[in-house]
């Protein structure tokens, strides 16, 4: 296919017309494709299905002879539970909290935490601190924005560079603004671009000066065990580093299993200093006597160890990678050659990120609403949903069926090719009118 840009106006505007036309037919079919968001499908919700007979009648004690069917008493979960995922997240067990079955929750808590008592550090709440930034590598998660939106937290974009944030960017703003006090990370498989931080940009950021002594990484690494290949991305071990800096307090490290078992009913986990994690349980303690023992009892009956883990994970990547495939082959078919679009080929995690024609995002998204690709809503990987450049767009192949997932990539690529032919031919007519 040729470039668009490279096009004469007439070419371009039949070129508009085909495409136009294509559209119109797909959108005839009536189908209703869901891409909205990065969610497991039934197949996949299938391969712990186990769950659902465990731990069994009689099977409700834990190592130590407590049952779980009662008060356990300890927030930070079962033992045995804290054993296993504790190598997920690179933590000693002693240092990990296992909660219940939303790792945004404790997310979210840990901010309420900090925002009315402050946290190890600190000298005060971080409320009476105000105003209080947090940074945001963009393309980012949007549910990580809206905690802090919520709050009236002023967030304030970092671009990310395939290897993680800039760091120039993010070691000039935080040794010279005291009111930032947090920075969001999603360290490896990021939502959405799947890149993964390098050593390098690890080893800055525990080793960065902060201007607030009481600045904390948010280190959610929701994808530790999301490969598409067989080729896992390594990522260095940011409680090691942190503490080799003197900075053993800076990362909140969280995970769950919310794309490894059950979405709607697996656990949190959440690994940090031993200073940060009394603090934690001194907080949590007062809304709960525990989480829901049962659950986690469940989980280390199916999972047992990290090869029990790594074996499941493989059963969902045989699932995933040929719907990541799909989407790939078609945005080629359709795209490749017409300078329009530059999308990720991601090796772990969800999603595929799709950059458009700077100004088109939006477009592209109402194209694709209209033809029946329910589709996140453009700007959602930006702070405050404002792309600055309206051009980000997070493609989610991992719910629909296969056949779906191409169906519904090909409403997208002809989206793009029919909204960046109108905006060039709208560029044009504006520069010959004057």
């Amino acid at each position: 296919m040729p470039r668009l840009e490279t096009l004469m106006t007439d070419d371009l505007r039949a070129f508009r017309r085909q495409a136009g036309d294509r559209h119109t037919a797909f959108k005839a079919r009536g189908l209703k494709l869901d891409s909205t968001r990065g969610k497991p499908s039934a197949e996949q919700l299938d391969l712990s299905n186990a769950l659902l007979d465990l731990p069994g009648t009689d099977g409700f004690k834990a190592q130590d002879g407590g049952d779980c069917r009662n008060y356990l008493g300890d927030v930070r979960g079962l033992p045995e539970a804290r054993a296993l995922f504790a190598p997920m997240l690179g933590a000693p067990a002693d240092q990990m909290l296992v909660g219940g079955n939303s790792s945004l929750t404790l997310m979210h808590d840990l901010i309420v935490f900090a925002l009315l008592h402050g946290v190890p550090d600190g000298t005060a709440s971080w409320s009476a601190q105000a105003p209080v930034s947090f940074l945001c590598p963009v393309p980012g998660y949007d549910r990580h924005f809206s905690i802090c939106e919520g709050f009236g937290i002023r967030l304030v974009p970092v671009p990310l560079t395939g290897h993680g944030p800039d760091m120039d960017v993010v070691e000039r703003l935080v040794a010279g603004d005291p009111g930032i006090k947090g920075m969001w990370c999603v360290p490896k498989y990021s939502n959405p671009t799947a890149e993964t931080y390098s050593d390098e940009t690890v080893e800055r950021l525990a080793a960065m000066r902060t201007a607030a002594p009481d600045f904390r990484l948010f280190w959610d690494n929701a994808y530790a065990v999301h490969h598409l290949t067989d080729r896992p991305h390594q990522l260095a071990d940011i409680l090691a580093a942190c503490a080799r800096h003197g900075h053993a307090n800076r990362p909140f490290v969280f995970g769950s299993t919310s794309k490894v078992t059950f979405a709607g009913a697996g656990l949190s986990l959440f690994a940090s200093s031993t200073a940060n994690l009394d603090w934690a349980r001194k907080h949590l303690s007062r809304q709960s006597i525990g989480p829901d023992k049962l659950n986690q009892l469940r989980h280390v009956r199916l999972l047992r160890d990290m090869a029990g883990i790594a074996a499941l994970m493989e059963r969902h990547r045989q699932i995933l990678v040929p719907k990541f495939q799909r989407v790939q082959a078609v945005f080629a078919e359709h795209l490749d050659g017409a300078g329009v679009a530059r999308w990720t080929e991601p090796e772990g995690g969800y999603f595929i990120s799709l950059d458009v024609r700077p100004g088109s995002a939006r477009r592209v998204v109402t194209l694709a609403q209209e033809a029946g690709v329910a589709m996140v809503a453009p700007g959602a990987t930006f702070p405050y949903g404002k792309d600055p450049q309206d051009q980000n767009i997070r493609i989610a192949p991992t719910f629909p069926a296969l056949p779906e997932v191409g169906l519904a990539a090909e409403g997208v690529a002809l989206s793009v090719l029919v909204a960046t032919s109108e905006a060039i031919l709208a560029e044009r007519e504006s520069h010959s009118g004057h």
